[in-house]
């Protein structure tokens, strides 16, 4: 199954002079611009970006979070026919971002339990799948831990069990590894590759360029709200003479008319 967004906007209002609501004059912005994009079957698609880019708000609206002001974000099934149910849509998704909550009384299993309940799981493919997930993200040391004693590490994996459950076919990461340790940001990236190994799409947003260098098999680049590249790193790098992505990303942010200051 691949992803496919076509004219995708967003529009915001903001205050742009006085301090409070009341006497500051608002304007619309677009917080993304007519974005077309497509992460296909087993490919890992990074989109990067500096803070304020609109990555996040591209992000929920392709996980169905956020409704676009225009365009549409379209499904497509492996004979590349149209998903038009939404409920079957989000069923096919697994979104995580970084700050997103989890009910810190419940056990890892508890939580997945019943999330297995809300999918529908038969009760005998609720513990095959429960099993095979702490196997794999390995956390047969704390999966029976409650969430609020968890380290930060030990939380995220938990996030990415939650959105395992229901084995979508297209995996949205907001910045999966913000602020984590080395092994915990391994086991996530592994994960990733894994996934891609079995024929799903991932789009994974990140400012640690040279994780997605190393991971991604191709880009998207953006920049107020705007795609202003779409390609591998190997073939950017190539068209900007950078030795890495992160220099790619400054020389291309440099030809959109700014670039200095901005955190990539």
């Amino acid at each position: 199954m691949k992803i496919e967004a076509q004219g995708l906007c967003k529009v915001f209002s903001r205050i742009v002079d006085g301090e409070k609501k009341k006497s500051g004059r608002k304007e619309d912005f677009f917080a993304v611009d007519h974005v077309d994009l497509c992460a296909k079957e087993g490919e890992i698609l990074g989109v990067l970006g500096p803070n304020g880019a609109g990555k996040t708000t591209l992000l929920r609206m392709l996980g169905m979070l956020l409704s676009p002001t225009e365009g549409s974000v379209r499904l497509l099934d492996e004979k590349a026919g149209t998903i038009d149910d939404l409920v079957q849509m989000k069923r096919s998704i697994g979104y995580l971002s970084e700050n997103t909550k989890l009910y810190g009384r419940l056990s890892v299993r508890e939580l997945l339990h019943i999330l297995g309940r809300i999918y529908d799981l038969t009760e005998e493919d609720e513990e095959a799948r429960i099993a095979q997930i702490i196997s794999v993200l390995g956390m047969e040391g704390f999966a029976d831990n409650r969430i609020e004693r968890l380290s930060t590490g030990q939380t995220q994996r938990a996030n990415i069990a939650r959105c395992l459950i229901h084995s979508p076919e297209v995996y949205i990461f907001d910045e999966p590894t913000l602020g984590l340790d080395i092994l915990s940001s391994e086991a996530i990236v592994d994960f990733m590759k894994k996934e891609k190994g079995r024929g799903k799409s991932v789009l994974y947003s990140t400012h640690y360029m040279e994780e997605a260098q190393y991971l991604c098999d191709r880009v998207v680049m953006l920049y107020q709200g705007r795609v202003i590249a779409d390609d591998t790193p190997a073939v950017l790098m190539g068209q900007t003479g950078s030795d890495n992505l992160r220099e790619c990303f400054r020389v291309l942010m440099s030809k959109c008319g700014s670039g200095e200051g901005q955190d990539a």
